[in-house]
């Protein structure tokens, strides 16, 4: 049985929307920016979301011949980084709800001739076509906060997830100091926006982005939040001063 929340409504930034409005409306902003959507990662971010995935592949203790599902994975990013780790010999597979993103993570791939060992997918993380018990690791990076149901999602992945299996999720938080929250707030409010008109043409999916953000739970919320969802021995760990997190569980 697929979860749900029991509101009527969710959020979208800061907006509150039917519930069966929200995919909708992400799959625009996601259509929309899959384009430029590397380039604008780099400007943004300055080069610091690259770091941030190298961080999850140091924890994800993946090992030649395993099986890693990307989730949300977008423009492969990740991905291309398990790949390195499988050496030839596993299995991962791309998954995305976008079919305009995933189709850039394939082309990219492609381009890059990561051709073996990967397949692409495009999947609800609240409803991932998989099997039980499947997958020795699953990763989302940037993804949770864009789902209708953050419980559905993390539930499965713990379903599909193998005894002894890891998940990793990264995402936006919240910084842990005070004066980099306001310099952080100044920054996304005021000149994110403006990159995304001037590199995407379309500044109302980065205002989304930044609302999207302050809306997603703290650091605490989420280990609460994927505990209460079966996993064991979470962890957070804050990158450039919570401004990021990696939280980290297994399936036992």
């Amino acid at each position: 049985m697929k979860l749900s929340d029991e509101a009527e409504k969710t959020d979208f930034g800061f907006q509150e929307v039917p519930l069966q409005e929200k995919a909708k409306r992400v799959a625009n902003v996601f259509r929309s920016v899959a384009k430029k959507y590397d380039l604008m990662n780099d400007v943004m971010s300055f080069g610091l979301h690259r770091l941030w995935k190298q961080y999850v592949i140091v924890h994800s203790g993946i090992r030649s011949g395993q099986t890693i599902l990307d989730v949300a994975g977008g423009t492969g990013d990740l991905t291309i980084e398990f790949l390195r780790k499988l050496n030839g010999k596993g299995q991962v597979v791309l998954s995305d709800i976008n079919e305009a993103m995933l189709m850039q993570g394939r082309d990219k791939l492609i381009e890059k001739n990561w051709v073996t060992n990967v397949s692409f997918l495009q999947a609800d993380a609240e409803n991932l076509p998989f099997k039980s018990n499947y997958f020795d690791c699953v990763s989302m990076a940037f993804g949770l906060r864009n789902v209708t149901s953050k419980r559905a999602a993390l539930h499965e992945i713990y379903r599909i997830l193998k005894p002894g299996g890891r998940m990793l999720i990264l995402e936006f938080s919240k910084p842990i100091l005070p004066v980099l929250q306001k310099l952080y707030d100044l920054y996304s409010f005021n000149v994110i926006p403006t990159l995304g008109s001037w590199i995407c043409g379309d500044s109302d999916s980065y205002q989304y982005l930044v609302e999207s953000i302050r809306r997603h739970p703290n650091q605490q919320i989420l280990k609460n939040m994927i505990e209460e969802s079966g996993f064991e021995d979470v962890e957070f760990y804050n990158l450039t001063g919570g401004i990021v997190a990696l939280h980290k569980g297994f399936k036992y």
